[in-house]
């Protein structure tokens, strides 16, 4: 039996469970673990399937933020350098909402002005991430061209 396999699923399952009740705030409203399995998705692929501690952070990432996990469960049930990881992505509740807010899928309602400013701080938190991993920067800047040309078919921002 592949370890590997089992941690992914467990991680799966606890962040299904802490999650169950939350919709993404996009049009779609989506089940939040949709999110948590796209962000894992992606570090699978960015990662080429080497490094299943991370996927099973990436399942996790949102646990301590929007669920009543705390981080001594997390290290509990999987291990330190799991819950460091996430610890590290988790925002900092001190900080302003404005500063710390990172949404993948914009609520609805949102005008387009504030559409594109997003788009603008995503595109400079990602530059300062360049040279780190060249196929999450294709999948960013595709999808902020697509943000962009939505926007501009939509009108003006």
């Amino acid at each position: 039996m592949s370890k590997a396999v089992v941690d992914l699923a467990r991680a799966l399952d606890f962040a299904a469970r802490k999650h169950a009740h939350q919709r993404r705030k996009g049009h779609d409203a989506q089940p939040y673990v949709n999110h948590l399995a796209d962000v894992a998705r992606l570090v699978a692929v960015a990662t080429e399937g080497r490094d299943a501690t991370a996927v099973v952070a990436a399942l996790l990432h949102d646990t301590i933020e929007d669920t009543d996990t705390k981080p001594s469960e997390l290290t509990r049930v999987f291990g330190r350098r799991v819950a460091a990881i996430v610890a590290e992505v988790t925002d900092d509740r001190r900080l302003p909402r404005r500063v710390r807010k990172r949404l993948t899928s914009p609520p609805v309602g949102w005008p387009p002005k504030r559409q594109l400013e997003y788009l603008e701080w995503a595109a400079m938190v990602v530059a300062g991430c360049r040279g780190v991993n060249p196929w999450l920067e294709r999948q960013f800047d595709a999808a902020y061209r697509a943000g962009l040309r939505k926007l501009r078919s939509s009108g003006p921002a």
